[in-house]
């Protein structure tokens, strides 16, 4: 896989049986992603965007191809490998935020790194500095009943970063906000990409949100099309 290249798809399946239907949603699907790219991703529903997260992050398996990210054949992995590798290399971000709420802003952050062998003090310094990216220094002792819609997916935001991930996966991160709102969190993934180099797949039923990503990728009957937007 060339180096430039932190993601890459050859002939990938994937089908789901419903009763004694085979839905097939993807047949030999080829896909290619740079480090360091924005891409936003939409279609019609049920075209398989939220698959493609699940299979890019991990939590899905393919029926057969090849996928692999930064090199690794993510789809050879066993479960316990799979695991860990996820833990070490991709963040999530969803449309409802998925906050604990008896946990704190910092606290939620820290979750993923619970799971790490870092000390308390430096799981301390990695959440100050991903709240820190986000904006939401100030908000760190609030629970999420005290935050905005914003404020909590901003903690989300920081929740994915905090582990430093090489892929950040987004499935309508800004489908439960306002318009104003909307944007400030498209801002901050744009920054995340631009500033810190991080490579993000963002699933978006909003042209206005897929305005934000360096490329746009149309997914209608397990394929592809492309349109380039300006940044």
């Amino acid at each position: 896989m060339p180096n430039d290249h932190l993601v890459r798809l050859v002939g990938l399946s994937k089908a789901f049986v419903k009763g004694k239907e085979r839905i097939v949603i993807f047949d030999r699907l080829d896909l290619s992603i740079a480090a360091g790219d924005f891409v936003a991703v939409m279609g019609p529903s049920g075209s398989g965007k939220t698959t493609l997260l699940n299979l890019l992050g991990g939590i899905d398996r393919p029926d057969g191809g090849q996928l692999a990210v930064d090199g690794e054949r993510v789809d050879r992995l066993s479960e316990s490998d799979l695991a860990r590798w996820r833990a070490g290399n991709v963040g999530f971000v969803f449309q409802f935020y998925n906050l604990m709420p008896m946990l704190t802003a910092a606290q939620n952050v820290e979750l993923p790194l619970l799971l790490t062998r870092l000390s308390k003090q430096q799981r301390r310094a990695h959440v100050e500095t991903a709240l820190k990216v986000v904006t939401l220094s100030d908000r760190s002792k609030h629970y999420p009943r005290e935050m905005s819609g914003g404020q909590q997916q901003r903690v989300a935001i920081a929740r994915a970063i905090v582990s430093d991930p090489k892929l950040l996966l987004c499935d309508e991160p800004t489908g439960d906000l306002d318009r104003a709102t909307a944007d400030e969190i498209l801002a901050t993934l744009r920054l995340l990409n631009g500033e810190f180099g991080k490579t993000i797949v963002m699933v978006t039923h909003d042209p206005a949100a897929a305005k934000y990503a360096r490329r746009t990728l149309h997914l209608d009957k397990g394929r592809f099309s492309e349109r380039e937007l300006a940044a």
